[in-house]
């Protein structure tokens, strides 16, 4: 079995033949963003995706970042999410996961479900529908933050 395009990534060659076949080229640009979100170990979102391109040296405007990042999304190579911010952040299409959303300090953790999301396609196949995709988007406050807000409360409390 082959793997998906999207863990591709970081492979221009691979990725340019996908993009030709869509009828758009690889550019060194294009081939530097790929390489920036394949490289990336979190969500970044396009401000930071530029600001890294920028620190490699390369000249590229910030709305060639946001071209590329539509380009390869509606490819089905990156997932844009959106979580509660003013901006997106993007990752690589790959397996079903969770986010959990820190509503205090932004953080976004990933959370890979042990049983591989089948109780998603349960429930959707009890309600006859055809699951085709899966976001799971959980809201709260991370660890750190709980314990800060508690400090705070308590604090306010005396």
């Amino acid at each position: 079995m082959t793997k998906p395009l999207a863990e591709h990534l970081g492979e221009p060659e691979i990725v340019g033949e996908a993009l030709r076949q869509e009828g758009k080229r690889m550019t060194p640009q294009r081939a530097l963003l790929l390489q920036i979100i394949a490289e990336a170990e979190e969500h970044l979102d396009a401000e930071e995706i530029h600001r890294r391109a920028r620190a490699q040296g390369a000249r590229l405007s910030l709305s060639t970042v946001y071209r590329t990042l539509s380009v390869l999304s509606e490819m089905n190579l990156l997932r844009e999410l959106h979580l509660g911010e003013e901006h997106h952040h993007y990752e690589r299409t790959t397996d079903d996961h969770y986010h959990l959303y820190c509503l205090e300090c932004g953080e976004i953790r990933e959370y890979w479900p042990p049983d591989g999301g089948k109780h998603l396609r349960q429930i959707a196949q009890e309600c006859g529908f055809e699951l085709v995709s899966a976001r799971v988007e959980m809201r709260g406050f991370c660890e750190q933050c709980q314990a800060k807000l508690q400090r705070e409360s308590g604090q306010q409390q005396e």
